[in-house]
């Protein structure tokens, strides 16, 4: 089950940005779970959605290991770093189309913690967002995570500045699509403006104006990521108390629709 959950393409690209295991100073101890089992039964939890302590055996670790590793990883940074170094892979062979990118969000049901806000959609339950950005192919290339009552409009500049400058085939690298495709929740002039300094093309529906289904057949791109990411059971309800390990959940399930681009 170990080989997989993490092929050996995907764990060599996790070495590369996972940090040095602490040594004992003093000598001793218990040996180190393989970290390529911990990170395996990371990927079962946020793959089937299960709670850690219902983690089968099957890894060789107890489920306290592999919550505090995955602790320690998301404090590192690890799963954005694999976010961006699978981004580089597939911008060096000329799989990230910058020709068009769309944005979106989608609500799910938060039990506490920070970033959590009533959500107008669902009776004013507590809640959050996640916000992605993709590619025209449908890569999400910048993520991130809010309170369910924050106005999509106020995350797209964010998540814009959190594009990474993500390699190319020819030429230096790039952070900036040529037009950005977005539905009315995005309709204010002072996000076009902001895009239109930045040479980026506005492509939002506008209110009163344009229809539904004029813009359908650029946008549905972003809605098939927002499924892609639906495949992690772990973000179809936010259980974790701390912002930061939800959004680790978001970016690993971003660089795993990635890796399986890369391998395709």
């Amino acid at each position: 089950m170990v080989e997989r959950l993490v092929p050996d393409g995907l764990w060599e690209l996790f070495q590369q940005v996972a940090p040095e295991a602490p040594l004992r100073p003093q000598g001793g101890g218990r040996r180190r779970c393989d970290d390529r089992a911990v990170l395996a039964a990371i990927v079962f939890v946020a793959t089937s959605g299960c709670t850690w302590r219902q983690l089968p055996p099957v890894f060789g670790a107890s489920w306290q290991t592999v919550h505090r590793r995955f602790t320690d990883w998301s404090a590192a940074r690890v799963w954005a770093k694999l976010h961006r170094v699978l981004l580089d892979r597939l911008g060096a062979d000329g799989d990230v189309d910058w020709s068009r990118c769309a944005i979106d969000s989608i609500s799910v049901r938060a039990v506490k913690g920070p970033l959590t806000g009533p959500n107008p959609t669902d009776r004013g339950k507590k809640g959050s967002k996640i916000h992605v950005i993709c590619d025209r192919n449908g890569l999400p290339i910048s993520v991130g995570i809010s309170a369910a009552n924050l106005h999509d409009s106020q995350a797209l500049v964010p998540l814009m500045r959190g594009i990474p400058p993500i390699r190319s085939r020819r030429g230096p690298r790039r952070r900036r699509p040529a037009k950005l495709h977005a539905d009315k929740g995005y309709d204010f002039d002072h996000l076009r403006n902001w895009l239109r300094r930045r040479q980026i093309v506005p492509r939002i529906a506008r209110r009163g104006k344009d229809t539904s289904g004029r813009l359908g057949r650029h946008r549905w791109v972003i809605e098939r990521t927002l499924s892609w990411l639906g495949g992690c059971r772990r973000l179809h309800r936010r259980y974790e108390r701390k912002a930061e390990h939800f959004l680790a959940f978001v970016a690993l399930a971003s660089a795993l629709i990635c890796y399986r681009r890369a391998t395709n």
